[in-house]
Order: C-alpha cells, then structure tokens, then sequence
C-alpha cells in the first residue's frame, strides 16, 4: 500500500532561475524508510517540504503535478491538518523548538495545544511520545539542559505527539556528534519497527547503508537513481553527482581491481559485508592470483 505518492512534481521558488524540483514521480510504501541523499542545492530539502506540505502552502512558487499523502492532495489541504498524517523534522531543533517553554513536558504539549487537542489527552500523547524516543525521564527538564542529540529527539517527539503515521526528516543528524548521530539512527530504526513509515535526506552513507530500505539520489532537482541501497551506494553514476563511495566500498573496489575481491560477491556497502568478503577471499586464492 502506497501512503506517499508524488505524479510529475515540478517547483520553483519565486526568485529561482530554474526548478528545484524537475518532473518528479515516486512512490513511497507503508513502513518503508526512505533515504534521500544528494549534494547540495539538488532538492534533497524541498523533496522533504512538498511531502509534508510546507511546498507549496506555505513557500509559495511555480507548482505542478500533484503529492498526495494517504490519499490526500496536499494543496487541497492546511499545513495543520496534513501535520496529523505526516510530520516534518528540520535540520535544526532549535530551528523547530518554541525556546519559550521551561520542560521538556510543556514543549511537547505546546504543540499540541495549538492543535487543539483536549487537555485530558495531552498528558497521554505526550507521555507516549516522550516514550518512543526515550525521553520519558526527562519530562520536567529544561529543553536547554539537553545534549544536541537529545534536543533531535525532543523535535522529533513534539512530531510525533500528533501521532503522524509518516514522518519526514530533513538532514537530522548534520549537527550531532557520532554518539547523537547513532542515537537517532537506532531511533528511527524502532520508529520503522513499531510501523512508522521513514523519509529522511541524508549526507551520511555509511549510516544510510545501514538502516535505509531504498535510497533515492537526487541532482538538479532530478531524480537519477533509485533502488536498493547497493544499487545505488555502488554505482558509479554517484561520482558524477558530486558523492562519494563509502570507505567499505572504496577499499574493495581497489582490492577488486588486484583481484583480492570475491568475483561472485558485489561491492560491500556496510562494514559487515566488507568483512565477510574479505573473509571469503582465502589465502590460497590470494597467492594463486
């Protein structure tokens, strides 16, 4: 079952020369967790807007072709009611946290206030979302008192308070440290697990190897590649866009070229598959080539 589908989607903002997004079509299945990845300026942050509405109700432009989420038309509807299918996490928390509220608790339930939510649920969605990115001890702290990567998943809680079946990020871990990074990843992995459907523009590859069920890359607005994560992660066509191989798969293409790489076995794209193909080169067939 398709909850995301876009037909032809074409936009340009109001003083761009040229689209940032150019005739886009995909669809997106229930449960599926999606990496977007691309260099800059190739429409990785407007893809994330226009599945969440923000493009074009709230960035007007030049908009063609259609985004239906769960069936729904996002320019037939209000960024608020779309909010309750689909919630968008930008690349900063503070870009998206109030800074007007004292706890952790009160930033969650501020959002839902301004929902209209009835105050005798909001105890419950907030404890519930508090819950799904591991927060709950820390309702009746200070959102400032949060390490950057628990401020991530206090954005992502505020999201998901409105109890959205889709949620779309955008870049959210480009300002964590390794440990905040691995925090959100394993976050989102339980998100997808409990039936969540994942969409998130990403730069992390060796990250995206590891928990994305497809990958799409994006250039000039364009999409030029879609598939399974080694589909794309190994194709050459990425070089051309301005990414890069992973290490992993880097280290055994050079090895393949000196025939120490398994003929039968594709590049590796995440560590474990690195280390299985490197075992599986055994010594014997090393010294006969």
């Amino acid at each position: 079952m398709h909850c995301l589908e876009i037909d032809s989607l074409t936009f340009r903002y109001p003083t761009a020369q040229s689209p940032a997004l150019k005739d886009i079509s995909l669809t997106i299945r229930k449960g599926e967790c999606v990496a977007l990845i691309g260099a800059n300026n190739s429409g990785k942050t407007t893809l994330c807007y226009a599945l969440s509405g923000i493009v074009p109700l709230y960035y007007r432009g030049e908009f063609s072709g259609s985004v239906r989420v769960e069936g729904l038309e996002t320019v037939n509807q209000t960024i608020s009611s779309l909010s309750r299918h689909v919630g968008l996490v930008l690349q900063h928390p503070k870009h998206q946290l109030s800074g007007i509220r004292y706890t952790v608790f009160e930033e969650i339930a501020f959002g839902l206030e301004n929902h209209g939510i009835p105050r005798d649920n909001i105890l419950q969605c907030v404890t519930e979302a508090l819950s799904l990115v591991g927060l709950s001890d820390a309702g009746e702290c200070s959102p400032l008192e949060l390490s950057g990567g628990q401020q991530q998943r206090l954005a992502i809680a505020a999201v998901l308070a409105a109890s959205p079946d889709i949620l779309v990020l955008d870049e959210p871990t480009t300002f964590l440290d390794p440990r905040g990074v691995q925090s959100i990843f394993e976050l989102l992995a339980n998100l997808k697990n409990k039936g969540k459907t994942i969409v998130f523009a990403e730069q992390k590859i060796e990250w995206i190897a590891e928990y994305a069920d497809r990958i799409i890359a994006l250039a000039g607005g364009e999409i030029i590649l879609s598939g399974s994560p080694t589909e794309v992660l190994t194709s050459p066509i990425l070089q051309k866009i301005g990414l890069d191989w992973s290490r992993y798969t880097k280290v055994a293409d050079l090895a393949r070229q000196r025939q120490l790489w398994p003929d039968s076995l594709p590049l590796p794209i995440t560590f474990s598959e690195a280390v299985a193909g490197f075992s599986a080169k055994s010594p014997s067939d090393t010294c006969a080539d």
